[in-house]
């Protein structure tokens, strides 16, 4: 190869050979952008999967059988305690009322002649015995047909909403046949569970953040009302009962919920943005600007916040982190800051 090729060859790889070996040519240092480590507030937290489910939620069954001559609502809507839903048709029942009633009536005034006799020792305890008897038998089987004609009637059994009915008019109604669902929406029940490790921190009127997929932008909140005296031995966790309002009557018994669980605020907690994190393998890493030079080192992540990150361990209050740029440098690499440094905390 000619010379006058070759100098210019070689002038690149004695380039690229300094580069590597300490920075860009002529030492010149790489510019990042960095931040001061600086404690501050960080709320530790733990996170949990569950499910939605009503304070109360009710199948209506039919509890004597007769033919539906009567719906009373319609699908979806909202209902008071006592509400007639259906109607059954009473027609036999009504007459067994009628005869019992009219029964319980002449029990009655046989009792009250036995009585006036019996004052005047006229019939013997054993007769006015078997009249007291008579009538209270009469007054039982009274009782018991009036119940059986109520049941004719399927009334709400709490404030809800009505599901969809699954009998129509004309259809004859069996016992235990299922009707219709009435269910509570406000408020509504979240079941989860967390590690056992936790029960020292988690506790009744916590207040816990909800987050459902259908609405991923909004966050709910509730509070812990109750957890359970014991823990689950096969997944070594425990049941957690939340109450979560739904004034807006947005949310749905049965759905998927994803649970934060407060545990308290750290208030010197070493708090850095998340870019400044750099993943190497399973570690994550961070560049700590000392003495002009790229110290990478190994950090031990804790809490997260949107954009944020606590470290636990790896990192003290004032030293000086690279938060962009790590593409540019690598260990020992001469950097300078491109603006001036500002906390890494909140």
């Amino acid at each position: 190869m000619q010379l006058h090729k070759l100098l210019p060859l070689l002038s690149l790889v004695m380039a690229a050979s300094a580069f590597a070996q300490g920075g860009p040519p002529g030492g010149m240092a790489i510019s990042v952008e960095t931040a001061e480590v600086v404690p501050g507030p960080v709320e530790a937290s733990v996170k949990a999967v569950g499910t939605l489910a009503a304070e109360a939620s009710a199948t209506l069954r039919a509890e004597v059988p007769g033919q539906v001559i009567g719906i009373h609502f319609r699908e979806g809507e909202s209902l008071e305690k006592g509400a007639g839903l259906f109607s059954l048709e009473a027609t036999v029942l009504k007459a067994e009322v009628n005869e019992a009633r009219a029964n319980a009536s002449r029990s009655e005034s046989a009792l009250k002649r036995a009585d006036e006799l019996y004052s005047k020792q006229l019939i013997s305890g054993t007769d006015y015995d078997a009249a007291r008897a008579n009538y209270d038998v009469d007054v039982a089987r009274l009782r018991s047909s009036q119940a059986k004609l109520s049941k004719t009637v399927i009334r709400a059994p709490f404030d809800g909403f009505v599901g969809l009915r699954r009998i129509n008019i004309g259809d004859y109604a069996t016992i235990g046949q299922e009707l219709v669902d009435v269910v509570q929406l406000n408020p509504l029940r979240v079941d989860f569970s967390v590690p056992e490790t936790l029960l020292p921190k988690v506790r009744p009127d916590q207040p816990i953040k909800v987050r459902f997929d259908a609405y991923p932008d909004e966050v709910f909140e509730g509070r812990i009302t109750a957890i359970a005296p014991k823990a689950d031995p096969r997944g070594h966790s425990l049941e957690v009962r939340a109450t979560l309002p739904n004034d807006e009557l947005k949310l749905r018994p049965g759905l998927f919920v994803r649970v934060t669980v407060s545990l308290g605020v750290k208030q010197d907690a070493i708090v850095i943005p998340e870019q400044a994190i750099w993943p190497i393998g399973q570690d994550k890493t961070v560049y700590v600007v000392v003495d002009g030079k790229a110290e990478q080192r190994i950090v031990k992540l804790g809490e997260r916040q949107p954009g944020a990150v606590e470290i636990i361990a790896g990192l003290e209050a004032g030293e000086t982190i690279v938060t962009a740029g790590q593409k540019k440098h690598y260990e020992g690499a001469s950097v300078r800051s491109a603006d001036s440094a500002t906390p890494a905390a909140n």
